[in-house]
């Protein structure tokens, strides 16, 4: 961490930010709808700031979870999810694709990838699910270009 002084965007442009935030209301009501499961929306969002490197975030959805009720467990083995019995298939369908869209840049979302969400999820789910996963990459990039304070 350098000392360098960030200009906090969310504070410089706040119709940009209440914006993103309105967004993010929209895109928890429709997850809720769409039947996925409050505990899984949680992960969804640690497991893209586990990817993106925001502290901030993991902090904040992390502490969220266990408030919710998720075990320990199966957030210390979170970015290893494909190896553990911790995850139902509707799960590893969420994470896959969530895991997709984040790494856009590393080969877009593949058609095996998605159809594969697609095969276990709902439209409804699946669309929920990328949104979650758009909003909560906006979050991310927020944080880490502000470089919110996270501890000492």
């Amino acid at each position: 961490m350098t000392d360098t002084q960030r200009v906090n965007i969310g504070k410089q442009h706040p119709a940009a930010y209440k914006a993103l935030i309105a967004m993010s209301s929209g895109v928890e009501e429709a997850a809720a709808e769409a039947g996925l499961n409050p505990l899984l929306v949680e992960l969804l969002k640690i497991r893209t700031s586990q990817i993106n490197g925001c502290a901030f975030c993991l902090r904040m959805h992390t502490r969220a979870a266990l408030e919710k009720g998720e075990s320990p467990d199966r957030i210390a083995v979170l970015p290893g999810w494909e190896e553990t019995g911790y995850f139902s298939e509707t799960d590893r369908a969420a994470l896959r694709l969530t895991e997709a869209i984040t790494r856009v840049a590393d080969g877009h979302v593949s058609d095996e990838g998605f159809n594969y969400a697609a095969a276990v999820l709902t439209a409804d789910q699946v669309s929920a699910i990328a949104w979650l996963a758009t909003v909560m990459n906006a979050f991310n990039r927020v944080a880490i270009t502000s470089r919110y304070p996270v501890g000492s």
